[in-house]
């Protein structure tokens, strides 16, 4: 896998490096086409070159009878190139001349002709070129000087030995250029590839649930290295937390098949007896046991209703109706509605508003669940004598307390009271429930974009606080 990584990053930059090269040589190849196709001065400006124009001002040298001339036109064309010109007979003696100047020779011997050719024998900035010129049985030659310091002329000798010598020579240096370059490439690439070499592998154990393998992180990559670092603490914790769930669940659904066998076992143990016609029961007896049979379903549904509700909410599928309700109000019916009923008709419950008027935007039935579950906590997870005290205030929010002076949470218990299918150790034979009322009551005030706090101190009762 490395070493395929590795030649396919290597390979990449090759291409690349060749596609550039081609590319650049099949445009500049493209351009100089449509320069040469449609006269159009792409690539190169479009001019006559030197040599060119020697060979070509021959037609502007006149002969009448073994009279040499210049044109008009040849004298402005060596004007426009800066230029000056010799004519010279066969025995090299100038016989006419336009701007030459200072210096230069008036009669040529072959040798000469041929070193004012080669070398620049005017000035430094002057380049002569060669041409000829006939005339019935005479020819005449001439130069051309151009004073031009960008013309430049190099005359080349080579031997075909010494360069059959050279390329072979060239092609050693090449191959070894090539294996040097693809040495560097390798390196570079391997240096590049390693970080994410350490990547796909530290991929791959998070995939296998390995999280407690942090990655060093490295050269350009850091960011990564430190993202898939923190990716991998959350991915720790949330199967920390996954696990505990699971654990959580586990221990629930133990806990409520139990609890809902037995109300099913009692449903149908006073069913059958009801309906056996070996019995013979009074109306008294059948009212009675038709009451345990209704208590045990409302709780079977309670508990159903629970699960229900804590799936909707969990899932954010609840759609949650507001209002504008008056809290005082509520807190004060729900409070009358736990005192009113026959079993909770002792218990000390006092509600204590500092004002009569408290308006929030809510779902008055969903909060009116969240505040009674809380309240019944309060209740049946206490001595009979315990005192609750309800309080609502107005800050920079509602503020509402629920207080009581019971028994208290233990601080391990605590963390866990929003937990979802959690149950305490407070939680007694006679009031078990679905571990869920915590949780549904935590979700609801936070769908009301609300806050909700629990402060508790063993044998010193607790103290809820919720912030809508």
């Amino acid at each position: 896998m490395k070493w395929k990584l590795t030649g396919r990053y290597l390979l990449s930059v090759v291409l690349v490096v060749v596609l550039v090269i081609f590319i650049n040589v099949f445009i500049s190849f493209a351009l100089l086409i449509v320069q040469l196709g449609f006269d159009i001065p792409i690539v190169l400006e479009k001019e006559t070159s030197p040599e060119q124009f020697t060979r070509e001002f021959q037609d502007r040298i006149q002969i009448v009878d073994h009279v040499v001339t210049i044109s008009e036109e040849g004298k402005n064309e060596l004007l426009a190139k800066n230029a000056w010109l010799q004519v010279m007979d066969e025995n090299g003696k100038v016989i006419a001349d336009y701007r030459v100047p200072e210096g230069v020779k008036t009669k040529y011997t072959p040798t000469d002709i041929i070193q004012m050719y080669k070398y620049q024998e005017v000035n430094g900035d002057t380049t002569v070129f060669i041409g000829e010129k006939g005339s019935g049985d005479r020819h005449y030659s001439y130069f051309i000087g151009i004073e031009n310091p960008n013309l430049n002329r190099y005359v080349l000798f080579y031997d075909n030995h010494v360069l059959f010598q050279m390329f072979k020579t060239g092609s050693v240096i090449f191959v070894i250029d090539i294996l040097i370059a693809c040495w560097i490439g390798y390196m570079f690439s391997k240096r590049l590839t390693q970080p994410l070499h350490a990547l796909i592998d530290g991929i791959k154990n998070l995939a296998n649930h390995q999280f407690l393998i942090p990655m060093q992180s490295q050269g350009i990559y850091e960011n990564v290295f430190d993202n898939v670092n923190q990716l991998s603490t959350q991915l720790q914790a949330n199967e920390k937390e996954r696990k505990k769930l699971d654990q959580l669940k586990e221990e629930w659904i133990a806990n409520i098949s139990h609890d809902i066998k037995t109300p099913l076992a009692s449903i149908q143990g006073y069913s059958e007896m009801i309906k056996d016609p070996d019995y013979d029961f009074t109306l008294d007896e059948i009212r009675e046991y038709a009451g345990i049979i209704e208590q045990k379903s409302l709780y079977i549904k309670a508990v159903m209703e629970d699960l229900h509700l804590t799936t909707r909410l969990k899932n954010k599928e609840l759609s949650i109706q507001k209002k504008t309700i008056n809290m005082v109000t509520l807190l004060r019916s729900i409070v009358i509605d736990i005192v009113n009923d026959p079993k909770y008709a002792y218990r000390q419950i006092e509600f204590q508003p500092t004002e009569e008027h408290i308006s929030v935007e809510a779902d008055e039935i969903l909060l009116r669940r969240a505040i009674t579950n809380l309240i019944y906590n309060a209740i049946v997870h206490n001595d009979p004598d315990v005192k609750i005290v309800v309080k609502i205030e107005m800050r920079e929010r509602a503020y509402m307390i629920i207080q009581d002076n019971g028994k208290g949470i233990k601080k391990e218990e605590l963390n866990r009271i929003f937990d979802r299918y959690y149950r305490g150790t407070n939680t007694g034979e006679a009031h078990k429930g679905s571990g869920l009322g915590m949780a549904i009551a935590n979700d609801i005030i936070q769908a009301h974009d609300g806050e909700i706090a629990i402060h508790s101190e063993e044998g010193h009762g607790t103290r809820v606080e919720i912030q809508l």
